[in-house]
């Protein structure tokens, strides 16, 4: 399995649209920044079809050290979890012929939700 980088996607986008890789690269760190931003304010970003990120705390808990098999105190801590969505699923399995699995469960849950059509145009728009 290969490794794309975020380089080799900036210059992907330039290519394939025609635009200069240093205004690619502006907003893809942009958007990238704003991601993260909106993740530390403990907020959920959904990206229609796409999927869905958003924090979550794991509880303090113990553990075990493998090699010594000692008690270890976990503190807790904050992680980022991303909910594959319905197309990008779709368009995986039809990809690699192999079912996506969706470990949450919670797919369904990103179904449309019925927004105004004009939201639905402006995404298809690029807006």
């Amino acid at each position: 399995m290969a490794t794309i980088t975020k380089k080799e996607l900036i210059d992907r986008i330039a290519e394939g649209g025609g635009h200069r890789r240093v205004q690619v690269k502006r907003v893809v760190q942009q958007f990238l920044d704003e991601i993260v931003n909106e993740l530390g304010k403990g907020n959920r970003l959904e990206f229609r079809d796409f999927g869905v990120f958003e924090t979550k705390v794991r509880k303090a808990r113990k553990a075990q050290n493998p090699k010594t098999l000692e008690p270890v105190a976990v503190p807790e801590k904050r992680t980022v979890k991303f909910k594959v969505g319905r197309l990008m699923k779709q368009k995986l399995g039809d990809m690699t012929g192999a079912t996506v699995d969706d470990e949450a469960q919670d797919v369904s849950e990103m179904q449309d939700t019925g927004e105004d059509e004009e939201d639905n145009h402006d995404s298809d728009n690029g807006h």
